[in-house]
């Protein structure tokens, strides 16, 4: 099945997605708190999700798709990874590459709006 590397991809980040939120919420809220970074975990974590959910639609509708989902993939990482890792260790200056991680989103949206349908 063609879109088995992306139904397994995506997989693996929901799983995390759900594991980060709930880790954020239990093991790591006092840090979190500290930091003030609340917020800004959370959004790392729905945004995360909401895109691994579009990968694995994704995965079963055909090739013209792969470059939304590699984008979804990348936005994942530089959007939610720069997130979280700003919220464990207050380093603000991580925020510098969090609107990279938006454009890669932004970008995969774009891709299936303008990808042509088979």
């Amino acid at each position: 099945m063609p879109g088995t590397l992306f139904a397994r991809i995506a997989a693996v980040f929901c799983f995390l997605a759900v594991a980060l939120g709930a880790f954020g919420a239990h093991a790591l809220k006092s840090i979190i708190e500290r930091n003030a970074m609340v917020d800004v975990w959370n959004k790392a974590v729905f945004y995360h999700f909401i895109h691994a959910i579009a990968i694995f639609v994704l995965a079963f509708s055909g090739t013209t798709q792969r470059g939304a989902s590699w984008l979804f993939c990348a936005g994942i990482f530089l959007f939610s990874g720069s997130l979280y890792a700003m919220a464990l260790t207050n380093l603000r200056w991580l925020g510098a590459i969090t609107p990279l991680g938006g454009l890669c989103f932004l970008a995969g949206w774009a891709w299936l709006l303008l990808a042509p349908r088979t």
